[in-house]
């Protein structure tokens, strides 16, 4: 397990094969590091599929809307939907995409980031400037390397839960 320095600006997601412990860049992203928390505080990721899986380049969850759905009816939209909360203005900054960032999904429009994101499973540095890095993955890496692949999987691997460390006892 990972040393947390901030655990109120750590998350913690339960997958599968382990967990996956999350630094929040609250003083690059802070609008995107509060609204990570204010939605894992609610539980609203629990049980939420990832529905954009590519090899090489990302795994894409969160979309709270859609992706907790067990039908695959529903599965197929997830990536369209976000939260009941508004839309987040774009934070963008000199980080780049690295391995095991966490960056803010969003459609064409810049600042429409919602409750989805992605992690990168390598550095995809042409990215940079276009989506907000808002977290970094600082255990639990290889566990993320599993997940089921496909857009969206077959049968997709989900986030069981997403807590803020601070949380936890």
């Amino acid at each position: 397990m990972a040393e947390i320095k901030d655990p109120e600006n750590t998350v913690i997601i339960t997958l599968k094969d382990g967990e996956v412990v999350i630094e929040l860049l609250a003083d690059v992203a802070p609008k995107h590091a509060e609204r990570m928390k204010t939605l894992a505080r609610a539980k609203a990721y629990d049980n939420v599929a990832f529905h954009r899986v590519i090899d090489g380049f990302m795994a894409q969850t969160g979309d709270v809307a859609n992706g907790n759905m067990e039908n695959n009816f529903n599965l197929r939209r997830a990536g369209t939907g976000g939260s009941d909360l508004p839309d987040l203005p774009a934070e963008f900054s000199k980080l780049p995409h690295d391995r095991g960032t966490l960056g803010a999904a969003r459609s064409q429009n810049p600042n429409s980031a919602n409750s989805q994101f992605f992690i990168n499973f390598k550095d995809n540095h042409f990215l940079n400037g276009q989506y907000t890095v808002y977290g970094r993955v600082i255990a639990g890496m290889e566990h993320v390397d599993k997940i089921t692949r496909g857009e969206p999987p077959q049968t997709p691997d989900r986030m069981i839960t997403v807590r803020v460390a601070a949380d936890v006892a």
